[in-house]
């Protein structure tokens, strides 16, 4: 990603003490889609003063100010990533819990194509599709 959490903070006011500066720090490197309890269990490894609810604040404030978006996944917590420009549907293991950002130009496709022939222009969708991985 071009531009950290802290950066976005930064452009969009976001005033950032020290402890929110680990939580967009660890959010920004994190490869997953971390819940609020997987966020704590990071950052209060770097700071053990840092309390969940700090985090549970941060992270609404975050998503309040457009900078994580939340999905919540079926049967499991919520779990935050970065908000960005590009747009991107999940591949979500049942088992595992492993989330997979994918882009598929043919369900892009088809997507806008359901979308005219009910009559209307495609402005938005969110996809997930649950698995479990084959053998």
């Amino acid at each position: 990603m071009s531009e950290t959490i802290e950066s976005k903070c930064i452009s969009k006011g976001v005033k950032l003490t020290d402890q929110r500066r680990i939580i967009a720090r660890v959010m920004s490197e994190a490869s997953d889609h971390p819940d609020v309890d997987e966020l704590y269990n990071r950052v209060s490894k770097i700071d053990s003063k840092i309390s969940i609810a700090t985090v549970y604040r941060t992270v609404k404030l975050f998503e309040e100010s457009g900078i994580l978006t939340k999905h919540e996944f079926k049967g499991g917590k919520a779990r935050y990533e970065e908000l960005n420009e590009g747009h991107h549907d999940h591949l979500i293991d049942v088992r595992s819990g492993e989330i997979i950002e994918f882009v598929d130009e043919e369900i892009e496709k088809l997507q806008k194509k359901v979308a005219d022939k009910y009559g209307y222009e495609l402005v938005d969708h969110k996809l997930e599709l649950y698995g479990i991985k084959k053998k």
